[in-house]
């Protein structure tokens, strides 16, 4: 059994991000998949969730949960963070921000006008995020420090989620898909991206019926 252990529902989500950094830093995890609301609630009761959320990673003896904390200890402990301070704000200004952009991708399974939120996204992503990192690209090979880094990670992991839903959105934008091209022959990237791998597919509404059950919201199903 690997010693990292990854507690959430089987679907992207937030824990997304962390499959794909761990896979990055070649670190082997197992997933503990909550399908009814009983084993949620014994995570509860077991006071393994500090703000009663998931996701929840096991790693190096400590059971930790919010997805930036999570995400920042996995990429210091596998020099995934820059090599200074500043490397660090850097990297961590890149990855909010797609953060942020993930965060409207993930949540489209809830939105009861999916189109309405696409138009959203799209305008978003050309106009406010896709930009930086395009410009960063210019003259960098990554875009912190000249190695991969988290931001890294969470921009290829953003931009491809991104063409899943809107095809073309890179074609005005070829540094960063050059950049795609670079990240994806990373071997350890390669294999994540076969079938049958651990990444998960694209959310569908099942999602929404699983969070309804093991999170007890009364969430509707658009």
């Amino acid at each position: 059994m690997a010693e990292v252990k990854l507690h959430y529902i089987n679907v992207r989500g937030k824990m997304e991000s962390i499959r794909w950094l761990l896979t990055v830093a070649q670190v082997e995890f197992d997933e503990f998949f909550l399908t009814t609301r009983e084993e949620y609630l014994k995570l509860l009761n077991d006071g393994d969730l500090m703000f009663q959320q998931v996701p929840m990673v096991e790693i190096d003896g400590m059971k930790l949960i919010q997805t930036k904390a999570i995400l920042n200890y996995i990429a210091e402990k596998y020099s995934l963070h820059g090599k200074d301070i500043k490397d660090r704000v850097m990297i961590n200004m890149y990855s909010e921000g797609l953060m942020d952009l993930n965060e409207m991708i993930i949540t489209l399974p809830f939105s009861t006008d999916e189109k309405s939120k696409l138009d959203i996204i799209e305008t978003k992503a050309k106009e406010r995020y896709l930009p930086v990192f395009e410009k960063q690209l210019c003259d960098h090979i990554y875009l912190v420090g000249g190695k991969v880094s988290l931001a890294d990670v969470l921009l290829l992991e953003c931009t491809l989620m991104l063409e899943e839903k809107f095809p073309g959105i890179l074609g005005d934008f070829r540094n960063i898909k050059s950049f795609q091209g670079r990240m994806t022959q990373i071997p350890a990237i390669s294999r994540f991206l076969q079938p049958g791998s651990k990444r998960k597919p694209q959310q569908d509404k099942t999602l929404t019926k699983t969070v309804n059950e093991v999170f007890n919201y009364n969430i509707k199903i658009p």
